[in-house]
């Protein structure tokens, strides 16, 4: 998949396009519907589909300091979209003077004469230029005007999360699941996104305290603003990464997340301690996948304690894990 930065960086020839816009943070399952429907719009009309994100989020340029947790990185992200059959990434710079772009404005300089749409898929819930003003209604006005087609699609998936009316159908949000994974709720978390949660970074050096207690972690420092779950322990996986972020390969892990009350921490880190793995992972770029919460983060009376915790913790990773003692 091709990915590129800015406008003017667009390859030349790329052709009309089929193109799809948004945030799509977490790329869960009601974005996976909205990028198939592209896709499949874009492979019956033989054209490529392109995929337009925005860096950094909107809300942090219109509202600063409000920028919401980030559900996946932008290496994951392609990695995510690119699977499902994406042709092209193009990430925009969001900035206090393109947030000024009227509408007509956005359509054109962005759609038209940069992109070359031949088709637009987005959400029915889609807004898009100064102040929000434009919508999937005027964007198919626009499209009338400029020769290109705009389908609005719903986002309403089935069994997807928790309904409370009862009939099955929910409409799924990056929103909804940010608040599932600080409540530290993996499950339904990943039953939104279609997989486990996970957090991108780089595995840095710590205080080594877990090795000294017989259970090496790896300390994974990650990006400002990711969605990081509630403190506690989790059973879950450590995922290598490529230099590109291209995942490669995936070890079971119990994972902690906390400052570590028992020794008076004042950081808060994610450690992941690796089940039968023996190597060397400082400056490796890893992803840290979440299944399953297994315990609050507590503070023990010492190591002792501590250690027969840690053990216990092992062993229900395995199990959540279905893993052999």
């Amino acid at each position: 998949m091709l990915r590129w930065r800015g406008l003017g960086d667009t390859p030349s020839d790329l052709g009309r396009t089929v193109v799809t816009i948004g945030m799509y943070d977490g790329v869960h399952r009601g974005h996976q519907h909205l990028i198939s429907t592209a896709v499949a719009r874009a492979r019956a009309l033989g054209r490529p589909v392109v995929l337009m994100t925005f860096d950094p989020h909107p809300s942090e340029v219109v509202r600063p300091g409000s920028h919401p947790a980030i559900l996946t990185s932008a290496d994951r992200k392609a990695e995510l979209v690119a699977a499902l059959g994406v042709d092209g990434m193009c990430v925009l710079p969001f900035t206090a003077e393109f947030s000024r772009l009227t509408p007509e404005e956005f359509t054109h300089t962005v759609l038209v004469e940069h992109l070359y749409a031949a088709q637009v898929v987005v959400g029915r819930n889609f807004t898009y230029g100064h102040k929000a003003a434009g919508t999937v209604e005027t964007l198919a006005a626009d499209g009338r005007r400029f020769g290109f087609g705009v389908e609005g699609v719903d986002l309403t998936v089935v069994g997807s999360a928790p309904d409370p009316s009862g009939d099955g159908e929910v409409t799924i949000s990056s929103t909804y699941i940010r608040a599932c994974v600080a409540a530290g709720d993996m499950a339904s978390a990943a039953l939104a996104l279609g997989r486990p949660h996970r957090v991108d970074g780089v595995v840095v050096r710590g205080d080594r305290r877990g090795r000294e207690l017989g259970y090496p972690t790896a300390n994974v420092e990650s990006p400002a603003h990711t969605a990081v779950p509630a403190d506690g322990v989790y059973a879950g996986r450590l995922v290598l990464r490529d230099h590109h972020g291209t995942s490669r390969s995936s070890h079971p892990a119990a994972i902690s997340v906390g400052s570590n009350p028992t020794f008076s921490g004042a950081r808060r880190t994610v450690e992941a301690h690796l089940l039968d793995f023996d190597g060397d992972l400082y400056g490796e770029h890893v992803g840290v996948e979440f299944v399953e919460r297994l315990r609050p983060m507590l503070n023990f009376s010492g190591v002792p304690e501590l250690l027969a915790a840690m053990g216990d913790d092992v062993v229900r990773t395995r199990a959540v894990l279905g893993l052999g003692l």
